[in-house]
């Protein structure tokens, strides 16, 4: 059954999640350190990869994400 076509407005947010989180809230100081460690571990996860192809979704975004 085709359903209607209805504009879906308000299922989609404009906002960035540093306006979402308020300032004082308990994930930021781990974000800040997750950051850090993620900052550290750069030169290791950059000998991971090869020089040539195609680029890949940063492990650094895929770490935060999971």
């Amino acid at each position: 059954m085709r359903g209607n076509e209805e504009k879906q407005i308000d299922a989609f947010s404009y906002m960035s999640m540093e306006d979402r989180i308020p300032a004082k809230h308990p994930i930021r100081p781990f974000k800040a350190m997750v950051n850090e460690i993620l900052r550290d571990m750069d030169a290791a996860l950059d000998s991971l990869y090869a020089e040539s192809g195609r680029p890949s979704i940063a492990p650094e975004y895929l770490l935060r994400v999971g």
